[in-house]
Order: structure tokens, then sequence, then C-alpha cells
């Protein structure tokens, strides 16, 4: 048995062992893990997407696919097909296992892949929209995780903010969107990024704790051949007197 099915073999059986199920909305449910999980970004990169129902869509650094699949909360609304991507077997492993337990393996597409290198394994300048969660970290910042996982998804040792963009404009048809969050510390960066792989920067929206406190995050949307303009629009505030904020819970479906 060659090396690689034997490392296979491994990662699922450790999935097993680790692997959980957790309810999201209207009977989907998402298999985690402690290398794989998900946080209020995903949340809101997914929302700020505006996903539509004739779209074909495209998550790429994708982890145990929890952007995608929140795409199919309101099945009215869903995509006509959507792809998640990721570069780790354990992730796509878990993604798959998500896929299977909700029932979506004619529309919501696992690819176990390198996003530098997506030719053959999708349909090339065809998606309406690319959305990344991509590393937050540049490679020589930050104290790196003993964990590969969690170097993987922080900080960029397997790809950077340019290489997204060179995918996505890889990806995308004219007039696409790519739609991303990221730091404020990186907006330069990322904005940067973009333009150089001819995906103009259009909207761009700051989420704050509260009302008063600096951005921790930023989410921004380019489209594929367009022209200079970027609005920016309203903070989102995650907290409001009381709890959460209104705009947070319809994004939860509270």
């Amino acid at each position: 048995m060659e090396e690689k099915e034997q490392i296979t073999q491994q990662l699922v059986l450790f999935n097993k062992e680790e692997c959980s199920f957790e309810e999201i909305y209207g009977g989907l449910k998402i298999c985690v893990t402690p290398d794989h999980k998900f946080g209020t970004d995903a949340f809101l990169l997914s929302d700020f997407a505006q996903i539509r129902w004739k779209d074909t869509a495209i998550d790429l650094g994708t982890g145990c696919g929890i952007i995608p699949l929140l795409w199919f909360r309101e099945m009215a609304d869903a995509p006509k097909i959507a792809y998640g991507v990721d570069i780790q077997p354990k992730a796509v492993w878990q993604f798959r296992q998500t896929v299977d337990a909700c029932g979506l393996g004619q529309r919501l597409i696992p690819v176990e892949a390198d996003l530098k290198d997506l030719k053959g394994r999708v349909p090339m300048g065809s998606f309406d929209l690319v959305t990344c969660n991509p590393p937050y970290k540049a490679a020589s910042t930050g104290i790196l995780n003993q964990m590969d996982s969690h170097t993987i998804a922080r900080h960029e040792v397997l790809c950077s903010i340019g290489d997204v963009c060179k995918a996505a404009a890889r990806l995308l048809k004219f007039g696409g969107r790519l739609c991303i969050c990221q730091r404020p510390e990186r907006l330069l960066d990322t904005l940067e990024a973009m333009r150089q792989a001819k995906v103009e920067p259009k909207r761009l929206r700051f989420v704050q704790k509260q009302g008063d406190t600096a951005p921790w995050l930023f989410l921004v949307e380019g489209r594929q051949g367009g022209k200079p303009y970027l609005k920016v629009e309203a903070p989102f505030i995650v907290q409001e007197e009381g709890g959460f904020s209104k705009e947070l819970q319809a994004v939860y479906r509270l």
C-alpha cells in the first residue's frame, strides 16, 4: 500500500474519533473537529456574499465547509451548485461527511486541491462568486502554532492574499464577484492584491464589536473587470446593549 493511502486511512480513523456534528439551521449539520471548526467571521462572510439562487459559487480554503454550507440554509436562495476547496485532506474529509449528512451531494462539492492549481479540478472562468476567509497573518509574522492545520489556517505558509486573488481571477466569469474577510491591518495588502488581479474593490464594510470600538474585521467585495468605485458601508455592529445586535441575530438566524 502506498504511503499516501496509509496516511489517508490514518486521517479517517482519527477523524471518526474526533468528529462531532453541530446543528446549523433548518436541519443542516456540520462535522467539526478540534483542527477544523468555525467562528463568527465565517457567518459574516457567508452573509456578506449575498448568494443568489442562480449563482455558481466556490469557497477557497473552505476548511470544514462552513461558508458554502450556510448558503443552503434557505434552499430557495441557495446557489445552483457550490464548491469548497481545501488543500488539507482532513478538512476535506470532514466536509464530505457534512455533505453526506445533509443530503447535498448533487449541489455542494468538496474538492481537495491547492487553490493555486485548480485547472482541471473545477470549471475555470465560470463562477459568479468566489469567497475566501484567508490566513490572517503574513508568513513572517505572529507566533506559529504547533498544530500544522492551525498554522495553515492562520498564516500565509501555503498561500498569500495575492495567490487568493489570482486564483479568484482565473475562476470568475466577467462581472463575477470575489468576497474576502480579513483583519484591518491587512486592508491595503488585500485591496492591492485584488487590483493587481484585475478584481476591482467595489464594496467595503468594517465589523466592530461595539459602536465605539475599533474594527476587528473587514469584509470586501471585488468585481472581475469592474470600474474603480468603492462604496464604504455602515459598520456591522456585533453587540448592542443586552447582547447580540439585531443584525448579528439575523445572520445567525436567531
